[in-house]
This record gives structure tokens, sequence and C-alpha cells, in this order.
């Protein structure tokens, strides 16, 4: 096991013929550093150091001499608590697949022990991933190495995730008049439809958080608080569907903006108005309240496996730009070991 606390480690077992130290970076003046590989989240480390999303110390390098052979990185929605997500993790595409294995597994373990506590569940990890990276080799080998280090680290694949852009110029769906939509009134408003709408759910997340042991009004509450109350864009957007005439609940929709981008974060319809399309119905309502704002684009994600949901954002004109995977650690134990 790496000790605890150790923030400069030096080994022999280096892919090349000089000493691999792994280590976190100095401060923000080393991101130029972390910088020297390359993932499509890098525009974005400036702002999350200098909002405190990102810390220097949960920015790992590993370096041989002054060459960089790889590097991670964990990040949080608001400054101040603890890590949220591994969102970061490369090697050299350089490398061959053992010195991939063999640097990953250091960087990860070692950093890990660093940052996060013995004995606490690892954050998520998540990377965005070209849709076709089963078909390139170069690109499947990478990821592949990756995936294999977290693996040996006792995490499993979680889901595969389609992600989906709405581009201004875009026809937006008129109402059809099915369905009536008012503003949330409060959290308790939304908590009493996100439950029943998490029994039964096709979303790998919602899936897992139930098979941990949680109930569906507690994995709604742990959603709700751990992210939907955190956007910073007006409540007023929220938007829940009713049957005209009795106000029969049938659904909701949470346009919203995250610390990126507008996006749908959350749309639903309960259990027993399903199967009547009223999803285009809802996702139409969150898409026209963003597009009114005039935003430069909406994001949104489901699960590859989702394919009502995925069908659905196609017909309201969203289109599939990239992939997304989600890897857990689902037993805590001591990091590092």
């Amino acid at each position: 096991m790496i000790p605890r606390g150790n923030h400069d480690v030096t080994t022999s077992s280096a892919p090349s013929t000089t000493d691999l130290v792994v280590r976190p970076l100095a401060g923000p003046e080393e991101l130029d550093l972390f910088l020297r590989l390359t993932y499509s989240l890098d525009h974005e480390l400036a702002d999350d150091l200098a909002t405190g999303r990102r810390l220097p110390a949960w920015m790992w390098v590993a370096l041989d001499g002054d060459r960089l052979l790889g590097r991670l990185s964990w990040w949080t929605h608001t400054a101040g608590v603890d890590p949220q997500a591994l969102d970061f993790f490369d090697l050299a595409p350089e490398l061959s697949a053992e010195e991939r294995a063999e640097v990953g597994l250091r960087l990860l373990e070692t950093a890990t022990a660093a940052v996060i506590p013995a004995g606490a569940s690892r954050p998520e990890f998540g990377r965005f991933i070209p849709a076709d990276w089963r078909e390139v080799p170069e690109t499947r080998s990478v990821l592949e190495s990756l995936f294999s280090v977290l693996e040996r680290t006792g995490a499993r694949p979680l889901v595969e995730r389609l992600r989906l852009e709405w581009r201004p110029g875009t026809p937006v769906p008129e109402p059809k008049g099915r369905l009536e939509f008012r503003p949330v009134q409060d959290r308790e408003d939304l908590l009493a439809l996100m439950t029943p709408v998490l029994e039964g759910t096709l979303d790998a997340h919602g899936q897992s958080d139930l098979a941990s042991g949680l109930s569906a009004r507690e994995a709604a509450e742990l959603h709700f608080d751990e992210e939907l109350a955190n956007y910073s864009s007006p409540r007023e957007w929220w938007r829940i569907a009713e049957l005209p005439g009795s106000g029969e609940p049938v659904g909701f929709v949470v346009p919203a903006r995250n610390n990126y981008h507008h996006t749908i974060a959350y749309i639903g319809v309960l259990p027993a108005h399903r199967g009547h399309g009223y999803v285009d119905d809802v996702l139409a309502e969150g898409t026209r309240i963003l597009a009114a704002a005039e935003v430069p684009r909406i994001r949104a994600a489901t699960d590859l496996g989702n394919v009502p949901m995925a069908a659905s954002f196609a017909r309201a004109g969203y289109v599939a730009f990239e992939h997304a995977i989600n890897y857990v650690w689902d037993a805590p134990g001591e990091s590092g070991s």
C-alpha cells in the first residue's frame, strides 16, 4: 500500500530509464504542465481553478523527468465541498499498452490514496468519448487502457451515454395542447413527482441509487440536493405538466444552466402516463423555454440503452455529437491498497 499523504513518490519501475514521479500540481501556475496532454475539457480548467471547483491538490501528474506521461483530476460542482467526480484521466498516447497499465495504475492509486480518505467511496469516473471510439483502433487502444486501470482498482462500467445538443435555428416544436404547464412551486412540489418517476426508471444512475439501498424518495432527494439545487439559473424555468381540466400531474422538465452550458437537466413522465408520447410534449416545453432565452445551445444526455428517450430527443431536433462513459467503485475501501 502506498502511504497516505505522500505527495511526491519516486519509483524505479518507470517506463523509461529515469524515475517516475507522481505528484499534485504545486499551484495554478503549473496549469501549463497539466495541459501538455489534451482532453475536450481543457478549456474549463483555468476557470475551475479560479472558482474553486478544482484544486491544485486534486490535479496530479506522472512525470518522467520533464516528460508528462499521465495526469488526472477530480472536480466538484461547488467550492468548498469534497470531490464529486474524477473527470480527467489521461495517459501519453505514445506509451505502449504495458506502459500505460503501469503508469496509469501508479498514478491513480497514488493520487487516490492522498485525496480520498481511507474507507470513503471513490467519486464516480466520467469521460466524454467519440461515438465511434470502438471503430478507431488508436482511440480504442488508449481508452481500453484507461478502463483496464480503473477495473484493476475495483471499478466497473456503469453506463455509456449519448450526449446531445439542440442548436439555434432548429425548429422549436409547437405546443400540441394535450398538456398544460405550470412552474414548480418548491422543492416538495418537484420531489413528489421525482419519486414515482424513479420507480421503474431506465436510467442507469437512478437504478444504481436504488440498488444501493436508497428508497426512491431518498434517491430523489439526493438528486435534487446534490445537482438541481446548485443551478444558478431561474427556477421559474422548471415546469410541471398537467392534464387540462383535472390538473392531474403527468410529468416535469428542468431546463437549467449548469456551470458550463444550458441543459435539459432532468425530464420525467409519471408511470401512470407513460406510453402516450407525453415525453415529446414535456421535452418540447423545456426546449421552448431555453430557446426563448436565446441560449447559444442546449445540451442533454441520455443512456445509450434508453432508446425511447433518445428517440424523443431526435424528434425534438437534438443531435447526438459524442458519447460519455461512467465507471463506479461500488464498495468503499482503503484508497491505494
